[in-house]
């Protein structure tokens, strides 16, 4: 931009407001992406210790029944009160004796280089703060392997002033195994289980504890996977914005019967012979491939965390998220697979952020798979051979997400997979990874295209974090490409030599459905049924799940057919290989707002594709 306003005088008005325009966009853009750990100047905080001040947390002491979450009320007295103090949760809770190496040789470390976990303003639901400086908060902690502290801060975020610090508080066991995820292993009877724990591998040994309900039950070993701050590509991810992660631990469940119903524990045996359990969990074992059954499965991107105590200026950051979180847990028996494509939590580089999201979707994760792919906040850095050199993920550069989560690739770091379920398909790109032809992703998706069996697998799914298909999004639309720069110009010759039903997209963070659309036309008309042979793919924009909204473009486009500015998720019904349903639910009620169905004989997806038909005559 420097470079356009030099030019100054020279400039004509078009040019001025096109560059003013694209300003504005993308600082519209970024700001859906800005964490609200990041508005806080950790590392200018100064000592302003009031012995007349305090704030104190109780109960000292959480997890007494083995809950790996718990409510703690917190009172504060600042005897100089002002309108923009505020109270930070920390973790550990001796935070102020942290120490971090600087940057570069001119930065010196600052009095305090750990972010809290999150924090809330001190006059939050306290409407006399400012006169009588007395507070009150009840603030929610999850079992995150350390113990916690409160502290009261004056100055704002940007010139923060540590006044106080309150007592500790802790779970009974903050070691214990929690919040695990389940995912479709590399086989379609396999299911994995991840979780995360205090106890290294020397500590302890994890494993699962599983078998049929009312059945025989079996011990699987885990392994352990974790990394440290010099993982960390940048900040904020390796200076203040760095927390331990944990310890990973991934079993792999196999030989599963289809369609029954399993219980699992995790547990830890300690080197004494006593074992560390969690509480017991289920889950319903995959179909048969190409078992002609009722299969049903969520899609979503951007969902995002928040918290149910409305601290991190809730409703700012990522307000559709709970919504959404809840929709789900609600419809859950009627639910049997998750596809969460790219921007997982948008921790951005502040680490803590992954068990807070690990612990919202729990009630999700632990029951059916819950698949991901990576975005532009999990992988995006500098410098570190991701397609867009942005600073998205905070210094993360997907080091956290394809540890805390399992994904069947052959390479986790490449975060490129197939994986089907029954009646489905799902090929799943990476779009911070270069996928033009001749890159490797470039063969993988041709490959997981090429290879499915639609006998078995009717129904192939494409999807992918930013749009390489149709989108008429404001920043989209600016461009004049509607589309990620280079998108589809490769990928929609596969698509439909393919015959890809549908692609899913998110980043966008609303809701677009196309018409079944091949090179910018329709090839037939949009509608709510579509019956015959395949003739073109049908690009969803899911986007909408959690994260702040993005704008449509004000014109009308041909090809697309169904808008919505409000969060929502899709729900895909296969309920043979012959018919299928889309629905679009918001997430503020759960109710549908748009849906379609394709009905056709699905022999119509075995015949040969549009460019390699063998030759036909009448003698034929």
């Amino acid at each position: 931009f420097l470079g356009i306003f030099s030019r100054g005088k020279s400039m004509r008005p078009w040019a001025w407001v096109a560059a003013v325009t694209w300003m504005a966009v993308c600082t519209a853009a970024a700001a859906h992406g800005e964490q609200p750990l990041s508005r806080i100047a950790v590392e200018r905080t100064t000592l302003a210790v009031d012995d007349a001040a305090h704030v104190k947390a109780s109960p000292a002491v959480l997890g007494l029944e083995g809950q790996d979450s718990g409510w703690v009320e917190v009172e504060f007295l600042h005897p100089d009160p002002s309108g923009d103090d505020w109270i930070g949760v920390f973790s550990p809770a001796n935070f102020s004796a942290a120490i971090c190496e600087p940057e570069n040789k001119r930065q010196y470390p600052p009095v305090l280089c750990t972010a809290p976990i999150k924090y809330q303003f001190a006059k939050f639901k306290n409407d006399g703060y400012g006169k009588s400086g007395k507070g009150y908060l009840k603030l929610q902690l999850i079992n995150q392997r350390e113990d916690f502290s409160f502290a009261l801060f004056s100055g704002g975020l940007l010139k923060p002033k540590l006044i106080a610090v309150s007592n500790k508080v802790t779970f009974v066991n903050p070691k214990a195994p929690v919040y695990p995820r389940l995912a479709q292993g590399k086989s379609w009877n396999e299911m994995t289980v991840t979780w995360t724990s205090g106890y290294d591998i020397k500590e302890a040994v994890p494993f699962v504890e599983w078998g049929e309900k009312a059945g025989r039950q079996f011990l699987s070993p885990a392994g352990t996977l974790t990394f440290d701050r010099n993982s960390m590509c940048g900040a904020p991810a390796r200076t203040v914005g760095w927390r331990h992660p944990g310890y990973i631990h991934t079993s792999y469940l196999k030989d599963l019967w289809p369609d029954s119903m399993y219980t699992y524990r995790l547990g830890h045996r300690l080197p004494n012979g006593t074992r560390v359990w969690s509480k017991s969990y289920s889950f319903k074992a995959s179909p048969y491939p190409g078992q002609d059954s009722l299969q049903r499965v969520v899609i979503f991107g951007d969902m995002g965390k928040a918290e149910a105590d409305g601290s991190n200026e809730y409703n700012n950051f990522q307000p559709g998220s709970l919504n959404t979180t809840n929709q789900i847990i609600r419809d859950l028996d009627n639910i049997d697979m998750v596809v969460h494509i790219g921007d997982i939590c948008y921790a951005n580089g502040y680490l803590s952020q992954w068990d807070q999201f690990t612990a919202q979707i729990e009630p999700i994760a632990s029951t059916v798979p819950y698949m991901i792919g990576s975005g532009n906040h999990e992988r995006d850095w500098p410098g570190t051979g991701s397609f867009y050199g942005n600073l998205d993920s905070g210094g993360e550069c997907g080091v956290p997400a394809q540890t805390v989560f399992y994904t069947p690739a052959e390479n986790r770091a490449n975060f490129w997979y197939a994986t089907d379920y029954g009646m489905f398909r799902f090929c799943i790109a990476h779009t911070e990874e270069d996928w033009r032809p001749g890159t490797e992703q470039y063969k993988f998706i041709e490959h997981c295209l090429s290879s499915v069996d639609r006998q078995k697998q009717p129904w192939l799914i494409f999807l992918a974090h930013r749009v390489l298909g149709y989108s008429s999004n404001s920043y989209y639309g600016f461009e004049g490409t509607f589309e990620e720069p280079m998108g589809r110009e490769a990928l929609q010759e596969l698509w439909q030599k393919y015959k890809v039903d549908l692609a899913f997209y998110g980043h966008v963070h609303n809701y677009e459905r196309t018409c079944p659309v091949y090179q910018s036309q329709c090839v037939v008309n949009a509608s709510n049924h579509y019956s015959g042979p395949f003739q073109a793919t049908t690009h969803v924009v899911v986007g909408g799940a959690g994260a702040s909204l993005s704008d449509f473009i004000t014109s009308k486009i041909q090809w697309s057919h169904f808008r919505d500015f409000d969060h929502g998720f899709g729900k895909l019904t296969a309920f043979n290989h012959s018919s299928l349903l889309f629905e679009y639910k918001k997430s503020r009620d759960g109710n549908v707002y748009d849906h379609f169905t394709i009905s056709r004989d699905y022999r119509d997806v075995l015949a040969c594709s549009i460019d390699n038909c063998p030759r036909t005559s009448l003698a034929s």
